[in-house]
């Protein structure tokens, strides 16, 4: 019998069906872990992987933030760049309903739906970042081009 097939998860169907190039890791894991850990696991510098924030506006519709791992959300800047008066995060039981993913394995790709989404202007300049997979233990690596075209995302600063 030969090794049973990974299951893929939503992020990588819509890579595929768009034909974007991409990586995939894993690692063991059994729960949310911090995703400095996870850059440890990987071998990568922290810049290099973004982690998946979704907040709330003021008009209750909701934005998600792609970060780098080691740097904070700064609430005006987000809010700012997607026209909100104000955003906050989402309850951590929430995440799950709003996004069709778990905590730690939250991706910016494949949503239940496509929420205005930001990448931290900074992965421009680099050649490959790494995103959540879609599940836990899983990351996707591509050129941050793709992830902006495949997340239907613009490029803003909002980091404190």
């Amino acid at each position: 019998m030969g090794k049973s097939k990974e299951v893929k998860t939503n992020a990588m169907r819509i890579l595929e069906r768009n034909k974007i190039p991409y990586k995939e890791y894993t690692y063991e894991c059994d729960e949310f872990v911090d995703a400095l850990k996870v850059a440890d696991t990987l071998g990568q510098p922290y810049e290099l992987l973004y982690k998946t924030l979704v907040t709330i506006g003021n008009s209750r519709n909701y934005f998600v933030f792609v970060i780098p791992i080691a740097e904070e959300l700064d609430m005006k800047k987000a809010a700012k760049s997607v026209g909100e008066k104000s955003v906050s995060m989402i309850h951590v039981k929430d995440i799950t309903a709003v996004s069709g993913y778990v905590r730690g394995g939250c991706s910016p790709i494949g949503m239940k739906k496509q929420y205005p989404t930001v990448i931290q202007e900074c992965a421009a300049q680099f050649d490959k970042v790494y995103v959540s997979g879609g599940r836990i233990g899983t990351t996707l690596c591509m050129a941050p081009e793709d992830l902006k075209k495949v997340s239907r995302a613009e490029y803003a600063d909002f980091i404190q």
